[in-house]
């Protein structure tokens, strides 16, 4: 049985979501928040294949595709961290095993994060759509990387790192629109965070054995990874700018006041925001995380448990996938502050730039 408190909750919000192509086409604010960055360029490690370059990651290797008629050079399906699966589920991401015997294909979009409609799954049309692609595995952290052209820019380009909207509960986005509108002068990232109850799920046991803002943790790992391989896509890593839209944007702002601003190493220098979403924010153990979590493991007939967090580590994805949507996803899971003191976390003034 649904918590009816729950219920009254999730029944006040509803969400929309808006494609890239909208985003561009039409007029939106957006705020540009500049930070210093200090890092250096490492040197980029590629070579040449019949289609497009072979950039080694260290752990990995892999071979993009070219297009020809938008003079575009796509990694598709790039893994940055290891398959947030069994134990690792609502932990921190972990490096990406070693991986590097084979040259891996990089020329097609990865499965998308568990995806969750505004609703249940069989009036939501976006979740009526992803069902009849077939429910994508838990194994999603990938991003896709684009430049221009189709051998690796010598000269360092400034880097884009898209992070999609969809209320942290859907959506997902490509990113070689991003280089065109450019005037082929940027590298783009664009990256897949867990969503909804994989990536916001809160609460005392999560605290406790788990780590919280799992979604915000993966996109902070993948800011990271840019850090250190951009470079060798030629990208420059001293000019990483992070954009997003509605709930992306709201991950923006929490991002550029993570940590009182002052995330070490810092991984960007400016962000936009734009149509920023921000839900309410809660503490791991307020009463909607709390009623949330027991209404998750309730579901997941894990009361009985003596571990309730280990139980639903148990349990099958596809089964809470199924909770995801009985849950009526109109917002978040969870806290979204990547820091535990939120009363000091704006002390820090960051530069503004209208």
């Amino acid at each position: 049985m649904r918590h009816p408190f729950t219920s009254r909750f999730f029944s006040r919000i509803t969400m929309t979501r808006q494609r890239i192509g909208l985003l561009l086409a039409t007029c939106t604010v957006f705020t540009v928040l500049s930070l210093a960055v200090a890092s250096a360029v490492s040197a980029a490690a590629h070579s040449r294949g019949p289609d497009a370059p072979i950039i080694d990651l260290g752990y990995a290797k892999y071979q993009g595709v070219f297009d020809d008629v938008n003079n575009l050079t796509s990694y598709l399906g790039v893994r940055y961290a290891a398959p947030p699966i069994g134990d690792l589920r609502w932990r921190a991401p972990q490096a990406p095993a070693k991986n590097d015997s084979i040259v891996q294909q990089a020329n097609a979009q990865p499965n998308e994060c568990f995806q969750s409609g505004s609703g249940t799954s069989s009036t939501d049309p976006l979740a009526r759509r992803a069902l009849a692609a077939g429910q994508p595995p838990e194994d999603c952290l990938f991003l896709n990387v684009y430049f221009p052209g189709d051998t690796v820019p010598t000269k360092p380009l400034p880097t884009l790192f898209w992070i999609h909207g969809g209320g942290g509960q859907r959506s997902g986005n490509t990113g070689g629109d991003f280089v065109r509108e450019s005037n082929n002068e940027i590298v783009v990232v664009v990256i897949q965070y867990r969503l909804g109850l994989f990536g916001f799920l809160a609460g005392s046991e999560v605290k406790s054995d788990g780590n919280l803002n799992a979604g915000l943790l993966d996109q902070d790992f993948a800011l990271r990874w840019v850090q250190g391989h951009i470079s060798k896509f030629g990208g420059d890593p001293t000019k990483v700018t992070i954009w997003g839209e509605s709930a992306g944007a709201g991950s923006v702002l929490q991002h550029v006041v993570a940590n009182g601003g002052k995330t070490s190493p810092q991984l960007f220098r400016g962000a936009i925001t734009s149509s920023t979403f921000l839900p309410s924010q809660y503490h791991y153990n307020d009463n909607v995380p709390e009623s949330l979590y027991a209404e998750v493991v309730e579901q997941a007939n894990c009361t009985a448990a003596s571990d309730t967090l280990s139980c639903l580590r148990s349990v099958d994805p596809n089964t809470l996938e199924t909770i995801n949507n009985n849950i009526n996803l109109a917002g978040f899971f969870g806290t979204l502050f990547l820091s535990s003191r939120r009363r000091h976390i704006y002390h820090s003034k960051t530069d503004l730039i209208l």
